[in-house]
C-alpha cells in the first residue's frame, strides 16, 4: 500500500466518522475479548506447556542459564526492558506532558495524565489479583519483585507509549507524521514485551496479555478523545489538507 492509497483511505475515514468509530470499537471489544479466553486458559494452565517451549527456546540447547545469541545481545535485551519500567514511561509521560503544556493544549496535559496513570493503576492492580508466579526455568535477567501475569511492562509500555502515540498524532497534520510517531509506539511496545520473555522474567502469555489489555485500553482512549474533541474538552484532530 503506497503513500497515496494511505491518504485516500486516511481521507474516506474523515468522511465516514461513525464508521471508524464503529471499526475502533470492534477492535477494541475483539482485544478485551481475546484477552478474556486468554485469562481463561492461563488459570486452567492449559498455556503452561506452550510458555516453557517458547522461554526455553530463547535458551541456548542444554544450557538454560545462557540465552541464545551473543553477549551484547543480552545487553540489548536489558536496555530494551528498561523501556518499559516505570521510571523511564514515567519521564517520558513528563516529558509529553510538557511538550501539552508548551502547546498550551491544557486540556490534552490533562488527558495524557489520566489515561497513563489510570492504565498503570490498571495493571498494578491486575498483578495482585491474579498474582501468578515468575518462570523458573531459567535465572532471571532483571531484578523482580511483583508478580508474573500480566507483564506490567508490557502492559504499562503499550498503555504509556501508544497512548501517547495517538495524542500526539491527533497534533500533527502531515500523515507521513502520523505513521512514524504510531510505528514507533508500537514497535517500542513490542521490544519491551519480547525483551521480557528473553530475560527470562516473564512467560510468553504474560506479555500477550499485557500487550492486549493495554492496546484495549489505548484504543479505549483514542474513542473517548474522539468523543471529547467533539464537545470540545479536548484538541481537536489535525489533518493535512487534502491536494
Amino acid at each position: 500500500m503506497n503513500y497515496e492509497r494511505i491518504s485516500t483511505l486516511i481521507r474516506w475515514s474523515r468522511r465516514h466518522v461513525e464508521l471508524t468509530t464503529l471499526a475502533l470499537l470492534s477492535l477494541t471489544i475483539g482485544a478485551i475479548w481475546a484477552l478474556a479466553e486468554l485469562i481463561d486458559e492461563v488459570v486452567e494452565g492449559s498455556t503452561h506447556s506452550l510458555d516453557q517451549k517458547i522461554l526455553l527456546s530463547l535458551r541456548k540447547p542444554g544450557d538454560g542459564l545462557d540465552p541464545i545469541g551473543p553477549w551484547w545481545l543480552e545487553e540489548i535485551g536489558r536496555d530494551l526492558t528498561a523501556l518499559g519500567g516505570v521510571a523511564v514511561l514515567t519521564l517520558t509521560t513528563i516529558v509529553v506532558s510538557m511538550f501539552f503544556v508548551l502547546c498550551r493544549r491544557w486540556a490534552s496535559t490533562l488527558y495524557v495524565l489520566v489515561t497513563v496513570g489510570g492504565g498503570i493503576a490498571i495493571s498494578n492492580l491486575a498483578k495482585e489479583f491474579f498474582d501468578r508466579p515468575r518462570p523458573d526455568l531459567v535465572p532471571h535477567g532483571s531484578i523482580v519483585h511483583t508478580a508474573s501475569f500480566p507483564s506490567g511492562h508490557s502492559m504499562m509500555a503499550a498503555v504509556a507509549y501508544l497512548t501517547l502515540g495517538v495524542l500526539i498524532t491527533r497534533l500533527q497534520p502531515r500523515l507521513v507524521l502520523k505513521v512514524y510517531i504510531l510505528t514507533v509506539a508500537v514497535l517500542l511496545t513490542f521490544l519491551v514485551g519480547v525483551s521480557r520473555v528473553y530475560m527470562g522474567v516473564h512467560w510468553p502469555t504474560d506479555v500477550a496479555a499485557g500487550w492486549l489489555a493495554g492496546g484495549a485500553w489505548a484504543m479505549a482512549c483514542l474513542l473517548v478523545a474522539g468523543r471529547l474533541a467533539k464537545r470540545g474538552l479536548v484538541d481537536d484532530e489535525v489533518h493535512e489538507e487534502a491536494t
